[in-house]
């Protein structure tokens, strides 16, 4: 059992909830403990109940709910005091969240402790800004999915005191970029102490000296979240940066973050008295806490292999790309400065474990942490069908050359979080027709059967609500990123007035990458000129970021503003800058069409579709990922993902940019165009899909939205991997 109050940081978070209540006047004294609690940013009014406080000061803030809290003025204070409707919804949401720290757990077979998931990032909610993408989004997602089942599950990262970059473009689309530093006192986090009230210091070794840390723990509901941090005093300014920025660009920063993310969450769970049932790492990153576990059985006296076995069996592996910078190396004689203790402690020489992190052992290949994280892992996994096909070929040189079924890679398909990315029309719709409860069983097909009752009209102002949404969401931040880019202000109120609520939405939304391809968007001018401005109007949302070492990816950015400016249609793509959570709620909620182009079979997985098909919203991806299991022919439309013989990268790119503009100009736009006396699309049959199922549909009207539940989407399952 895994009893979260009793863990360390519960009495912490009990004496900052109670420090923050003491500010605020008697009523509203609840919402100190709800703040601390991430529970509440997947309550349909837990985000509304913390805004309507003070609109302004929200957004200000982050959406911090802490720092709204504890900077509210006054007035605003005693206005929401003594407003009996916000005193209702604050008793409401302490009930639940109450309610919901008193199940009953929820075991996982085969486990004599907690799952304890490891990863370099999290992305829980925008007020924690300790994440960058896909990998980050998955990680929150799963934290926010054991706390709805009650799993016995405990998540540690690193807490990164600058975070991810923050981006902004000038006006030709170049990107730059700026940090911020974060207050951890000033977010719901609270610092571990120890038995005498002292900041709980631990250390690492790294580079052959002792690195301190300390450990902060945020609630995401019925899971507790460790962050371990090296931003302490007796750290030299070099240590320090070891917890500075996400996915730093310096590789012996990077050692230093994985080592604290390997080694250091070990020590950190001895210190917090947590005996993990599993250690859960998702990605390579933290891969070194196996040769600490093996490090400490042999200091107990256990001979090397067997420790390493011992270690094995303690430890399961998600992995997440095939690209190789996601799967990177080190040079050799700085891994083995860095970490040169292990080999003694371990008590084998320094070519035995090098081996340990090299595909071909004797070989003189840099090592990594994937290869490390395969060898002591009892299960590894893959994050979609087909990504387990293309690991288990990528990887077969690990075990011996073996044939490719032969390689202990499986798959366990990535999957949302519903509560966390359902658009409010897209969520009051389903509670509206599936019943009572019906998210704790959204993974059931039966649960989606009540989707085919749904009348058109009711199915399609959803959908139109969602897009209204996004548009106005639009109109808002692309007016204040034009402007601070500097473009004329008459220019930037005629673009903003352009986008409409009615007109056919795509998103393109994620991490800019080059296997990511935003390129093909822009591959054949002309074409791009005739689907944006001649015949049906068509609108076009973009956002990501490129990592800042990436000049490929920037690239492509400048290619996308200077296209839209040469073929005369800026005022029909929309970039919104900085994209992270909060910008990717209105986007996947609102879009018609969700282009998805990566380079097959680059794509592990990619969630964002599902999360778009979610919400009624259409996928157009190259099948690749999990929309070549999605996928059933009518719940929207495919790319060719296989490779022809002989075709080299720049044929394949060609072939799949006019096949995008095919589908967009001869079947998309003719389809939301076609509507029915109601103004339904009419051959709404087309946009049936069942993301538990691949029952076709017989009627001819269904609706747009019929694409939503059932074979399209998964929720998230962080039990699954342990089977």
């Amino acid at each position: 059992m895994v009893d979260i109050t009793t863990l360390p940081g519960a009495r912490e978070a009990d004496d900052r909830a109670a420090e923050l209540a003491w500010r605020l006047p008697a009523e509203l004294a609840p919402l100190a403990r709800i703040a601390l609690d991430y529970r509440w940013a997947w309550d349909p009014d837990g985000s509304d109940l913390f805004r309507a406080l003070d609109p302004h000061a929200w957004e200000l803030n982050a959406r911090n709910p802490v720092r709204q809290l504890a900077d509210l003025a006054p007035h605003a204070a005693e206005i929401a005091a003594s407003h009996g409707p916000t005193l209702e919804r604050i008793a409401r949401l302490q009930a639940v969240l109450e309610h919901d720290r008193a199940r009953p757990e929820t075991a996982i077979g085969g486990l004599d402790g907690p799952v304890v998931f490891v990863c370099a990032e999290f992305g829980v909610h925008p007020s924690l800004p300790i994440y960058s993408g896909g990998l980050g989004a998955l990680a929150g997602d799963i934290l926010k999915g054991a706390s709805d089942r009650a799993l016995p599950l405990i998540g540690v990262g690193l807490l990164y005191r600058k975070g991810y970059f923050q981006q902004r473009l000038d006006r030709t689309g170049l990107q730059h970029e700026y940090w911020t530093q974060i207050m951890p006192e000033r977010l719901p986090t609270v610092q571990v102490r120890d038995e005498v009230g002292a900041p709980l210091t631990l250390s690492f070794p790294f580079f052959g000296r002792d690195v301190a840390f300390h450990v902060w723990r945020a609630e995401i509901g019925r899971v507790p979240l460790y962050l371990l941090d090296a931003e302490l005093e007796e750290n030299d300014p070099l240590d320090r940066w070891i917890t500075a920025r996400l996915y730093e660009g310096n590789p012996l920063t990077r050692l230093g973050q994985y080592g604290l993310l390997g080694l250091g969450t070990v020590r950190a769970l001895r210190a917090l008295g947590i005996d993990p049932g599993v250690l859960h790492f998702n990605e390579g990153h933290p891969a070194l806490a196996a040769l600490e576990l093996a490090a400490e059985q042999v200091a107990a006296g256990m001979a090397i292999d067997d420790a390493l076995a011992a270690a094995r069996d303690r430890c399961v592996f998600t992995t997440h790309t095939p690209v190789p910078a996601g799967n990177e190396t080190y040079e050799t004689a700085s891994f083995l400065e860095a970490f040169g203790d292990l080999p003694h402690r371990l008590g084998i020489d320094a070519e035995r474990f090098l081996d340990l992190c090299r595909v071909h052992p004797g070989s003189d290949e840099w090592p990594g942490m994937t290869p490390l994280a395969l060898r002591l892992s009892r299960r590894a996994n893959a994050v979609s069908l087909r990504h387990g096909e293309v690991a288990r070929e990528m990887w077969r040189p690990l075990y011996g050359g073996v044939e490719a079924d032969e390689v202990p890679i499986t798959h366990v398909t990535n999957g949302i979080h519903l509560p966390t990315f359902l658009s409010p029309p897209m969520r009051g719709l389903l509670d509206r027709h599936l019943g009572e409860g019906w998210l704790a069983r959204a993974a059931e097909a039966e649960t989606w059967a009540p989707v085919d009752t749904i009348p058109d009209e009711e199915l399609w102002a959803a959908r139109n609500e969602a897009r209204r949404l996004l548009v106005d969401y639009v109109k808002v931040k692309s007016v204040q990123d034009r402007l601070l880019r500097g473009e004329d202000p008459e220019r930037v109120k005629a673009v903003a007035e352009t986008f409409a609520e009615d007109t056919l939405t795509l998103g393109f939304a994620r991490r800019i990458a080059t296997y990511k391809r935003l390129f093909l968007l822009t591959y054949d001018p002309e074409r791009v000129r005739r689907i944006f401005a001649d015949g049906p109007p068509v609108q076009l949302v973009l956002a990501g970021k490129a990592h800042p070492l990436d000049d490929n990816a920037k690239q492509m950015l400048v290619d996308v503003f200077g296209l839209s400016e040469a073929v005369g249609i800026t005022s029909r793509v929309a970039f919104l800058e900085n994209y992270d959570l909060s910008v990717a709620a209105p986007i996947v909620g609102g879009c018609d069409v969700w282009l998805n182009v990566p380079r097959p079979p680059l794509e592990a997985s990619g969630t964002s579709g599902m999360k778009s098909a979610a919400n009624g919203g259409l996928n157009l991806s190259v099948l690749d990922g999990w929309w070549s299991e999605g996928y059933d022919g009518e719940n929207g439309w495919e790319i060719d993902g296989d490779a022809f013989a002989g075709e080299d990268e720049a044929t394949q790119d060609a072939r799949h940019a006019h096949a995008l503009y095919d589908i967009l100009e001869q079947r998309v736009i003719p389809l939301f165009a076609d509507r029915d006396a109601d103004g339904i699309p009419a051959a709404g049959s087309r946009w049936s899909s069942a993301p538990c199922g691949r029952t076709a549909r017989a009627s001819a009207r269904r609706g747009w939205l019929r694409s939503t539940p059932r074979g399209s989407i998964r929720t998230t399952r962080p039990d699954e991997s342990l089977a």
